[in-house]
């Protein structure tokens, strides 16, 4: 989506190899106009897969994906990072690493708002190895549902996550492909 690789070129930085902020339009502080487009950009991709819920993990994947759910006309489903007391017995629990903290959390979707006849769209902000998404997927099938797709805003193609999930026969649709990163420098991928 050129529209999003302008402005991270614009407003990114690359702080190095890895890590590339966005927090002054995606995560901290967020551009709602480009976060309408980047829903309606996720929504054309995947409108005819038969989404009845899109999903999304705590906190920096809302904003995306509530647009997104808003273009498809479903409803959210946010799996959170901290398991609340009093949903412990009726959720779904899956241990996930996070890339960027290097930390363990406990990802949790609440049995009430899913459902095996739900065929799901998991949105999230970023793409690099995977354990995110992968969590999110384990979540899902827990609860016996379909997977629709995983849309990303940004991907690190030079990290596994991407094949990590094509290997399990999930479509993973990227709006922007970095191929190369270094401290002030960003290449996308074609």
């Amino acid at each position: 989506m050129k529209l999003l690789e302008e402005r991270i070129l614009s407003d990114g930085i690359a702080v190095n190899e890895h890590i590339l902020k966005v927090d002054s339009f995606i995560n901290h502080q967020v551009d709602p106009q480009l976060m309408q487009e980047v829903g309606n950009e996720f929504a054309s991709h995947f409108k005819e897969k038969g989404i009845t819920k899109v999903a999304t993990i705590e906190s920096s994947g809302i904003s995306p994906a509530i647009m997104t759910a808003l273009a498809l006309n479903v409803p959210l489903i946010i799996m959170k990072k901290q398991p609340s007391r009093i949903l412990t017995p009726d959720v779904y629990q899956t241990v996930v690493t996070s890339y960027t903290k290097g930390t363990n959390y406990e990802l949790t979707l609440s049995h009430k708002y899913i459902t095996e006849e739900d065929h799901v769209l998991i949105i999230d902000d970023f793409l690099a190895n995977g354990e995110a998404a992968t969590g999110a997927v384990r979540l899902i099938r827990k609860a016996h549902a379909t997977i629709a797709g995983i849309g990303v805003l940004v991907e690190k193609s030079f990290e596994p996550g991407h094949d990590k999930l094509a290997q399990q026969g999930i479509e993973v649709y990227a709006l922007a492909r970095i191929a190369k990163m270094g401290e002030g420098f960003v290449d996308f991928a074609r």
